[in-house]
């Protein structure tokens, strides 16, 4: 909730309209110009339609007056007839040019949107839950959508429509005619109480949609934990309070705009009446024609529909805001780790020179052959200092293992070396350059990366070991399987590598998911492998077979280890103990062991525990007394 609550803190946003913001917006239906524009004409056309009904109306009303049964009724007829097939050709056009306008700028927020997710650091995802960028792709998206068809269409039909009637009422009347646009300043005085109002609740809404969609997709990332700890009610509590401020937020901005467009509608009808009363008048005194007024009363009745439609999409789009904000806010997000503008021209200026073998997209080496921490310090945002004046030289092909208490700033020298995150201060160079000088893709395509927790895709497992190199033929999978020490559970299942993995791999055991990521890892062939406690989720056995496989793909290959089995680093080049964000030691295993120190002390007890337990699976059952 917490992470919430700052995503919160972090985002302000303009009191009133935001102008510029809709103009980005509308952009996305600019990409579309030549159906915007049949949209928009569809649109006129309609409203120039609705304009000449009453007028023709006031024709055949005043013929039969003074004509009688002579009058020249068909003329009017045919005329009739012909705008009610421009107005059926214009409304089948507007309905069938809006959902293509709607569906393409939903597309395209969303892809944007999803393309910004894509370049944004980790630091980013650190502060904000997942429910909090579903609702952002979701909700916000299809209502945004929404306005840019629906609402552009009402507001181009809405605003031809009243300049026609304007237009003819002066035409006709022009006393009668400022009898009806007198209230249109009243109009505007209630649309500016409204608007705060609205815009203001309408932001509490969203909100609070956030933090209800986040839980929601907490709970259920969550339910196993929640179940083995009996907190269904606890959560339940927790989800219902949320949701009863969710309701008591949308019922307030659910009333404030039903209040607007009955306010809209009674004035609206005063201006009717006004136009019906001097009408009349007219009318008795010879002034006007009874075709006339009728033309009037029904022009006054359509003048406020559109801006009743208006006032709808008014309200809408104070509400719409909010979301209009935050998924702006989204695409133009700015990822606090990306190239500089001197990588970027560098990338340019080698993609448009003659190909040179040996060199990277950024135009240096494409090499790594010595990785250097220089006086490095970190801290994650608003936290205390995790590393504090490291340093530390790393050759290509050594393994450097880590180990140490939890929350040393093992996995943080991990994140800094992949560029997940960066420095506070110092440098971390690679063959003598600060790394922020080289391309952040050419760095990230060189590591390989094995996690505790791996991360599968849906899909098959060949297509989850293939994402490592989605080049690579299905006999180059099979043989990092072999190496990774998959091969063999997935030579198991009934459908082999065609077997699916399910969502996150869900179909499959945790060291299963770490097999077949080590597998993933190592088609990737990269030059630096980091891997953090990936063998925690492994029995013993197999993790001697992706050993003995490891040692052939690790050869050459810079590789960072993080583990606290402190027996599968024995043969590491180097192993560090960590501690407080420093070195308090650095050797190799047998070094360390006749140091005595830190290692020999964590290595010491971690084999009298693992010694330990393996005497309680063989010995005697040991009681153990249940809380309570």
């Amino acid at each position: 909730m917490s992470r919430i609550d700052e995503t919160e803190r972090e985002e302000s946003f303009a009191r009133g309209i935001d102008l510029a913001l809709w103009r980005r917006l509308f952009r996305y239906a600019l990409r579309y110009r030549r159906t915007v524009i049949l949209f928009a004409l569809a649109g006129a056309t309609v409203a120039a339609a609705d304009v000449c009904f009453p007028l023709v109306t006031r024709r055949v009303i005043d013929e039969a007056a003074q004509h009688g049964a002579g009058a020249r009724l068909l003329e009017c007829g045919l005329v009739y007839a012909g705008l009610l097939l421009l107005l059926c050709g214009g409304v089948f056009s507007f309905i069938r040019l809006g959902g293509t306008i709607r569906t393409c700028v939903s597309h395209d927020i969303r892809a944007d949107g999803f393309a910004s997710l894509q370049r944004l650091s980790f630091a980013y995802y650190d502060r904000r839950p997942v429910g909090w960028l579903m609702a952002r792709m979701t909700a916000d998206c299809d209502r945004l959508s929404q306005i840019m068809a629906w609402g552009v269409l009402d507001t181009v039909w809405g605003l031809t429509l009243m300049a026609g009637i304007t237009a003819a009422m002066l035409a006709l009347d022009a006393r009668l005619a400022l009898a009806v646009v007198a209230v249109v300043p009243v109009l505007a005085a209630a649309s500016v109480f409204f608007q705060k109002r609205i815009l203001a609740s309408s932001r509490v809404v969203r909100r609070t949609n956030s933090r209800l969609t986040a839980a929601y997709n907490e709970g259920i990332m969550g339910v196993r934990t929640t179940k083995v700890f009996s907190r269904e009610q606890e959560s339940l509590r927790e989800f219902q309070s949320l949701s009863g401020e969710m309701f008591s937020a949308s019922v307030r901005n659910q009333v404030q705009s039903a209040l607007y467009l009955p306010v809209v509608l009674t004035i609206g009808s005063l201006a009717t009446s006004l136009a019906l009363a001097a009408g009349g008048f007219q009318v008795s005194g010879g002034a006007i024609s009874i075709g006339t007024l009728i033309a009037f009363l029904s022009y006054s009745r359509s003048f406020f529909e559109p801006v009743q439609e208006l006032a709808y999409w008014f309200a809408e789009l104070q509400m719409a805001q909010a979301g209009a904000e935050r998924i702006m806010g989204l695409v133009a997000e700015v990822p606090e780790i990306q190239d500089s503008s001197a990588v970027r021209a560098a990338i340019a200026a080698h993609r448009a020179a003659p190909p040179r073998p040996g060199l990277a997209e950024d135009g240096l080496p494409d090499e790594i052959a010595r990785i250097e921490f220089r006086d490095v310090s970190f801290a994650y945002r608003d936290g205390p200092p995790v590393l504090q004046h490291f340093d530390l030289t790393v050759r290509a092909g050594q393994t450097i293992a880590l180990c140490g208490p939890t929350g040393g700033g093992k996995s943080t020298i991990a994140g800094l070396l992949c560029r997940f995150y960066e420095p506070t201060a110092g440098e971390i160079r690679i063959d003598g350059r600060d790394y922020r000088t080289r391309s952040l893709h050419w760095l990230q395509s060189n590591l390989g990366i094995v996690l505790q927790t791996p991360h599968l895709f849906s899909g098959t497992i060949l297509e989850n070991i293939r994402y490592g190199n989605l080049a690579a033929t299905d006999d180059e999978v099979i043989a990092a399987a072999r190496l990774a020490g998959a091969h063999d559970f997935v030579a198991a299942l009934e459908d082999g590598y065609a077997t699916q993995a399910g969502e996150g791999g869900s179909r499959l055991s945790t060291g299963q998911k770490q097999l077949v990521s080590f597998a993933r890892a190592i088609l990737a062939r990269p030059r630096l492998l980091v891997m953090d406690e990936a063998t925690s989720s492994i029995d013993t056995e197999t993790e001697h077979r992706l050993q003995a496989g490891l040692a052939h793909v690790l050869a050459g290959r810079t590789s960072f280890v993080i583990a606290h089995r402190l027996s599968t680093i024995r043969a590491a080049d180097r192993i560090l103990v960590i501690d407080g964000g420093r070195i308090v030691e650095d050797g190799p295993h047998a070094a360390l062991m006749a140091k005595r120190g830190r290692y020999f002390a964590l290595y010491t007890q971690q084999s009298l525990r693992e010694s330990g337990r393996t005497a309680g699976a063989w010995g005697p059952p040991v009681a153990v007394r249940p809380r309570g």
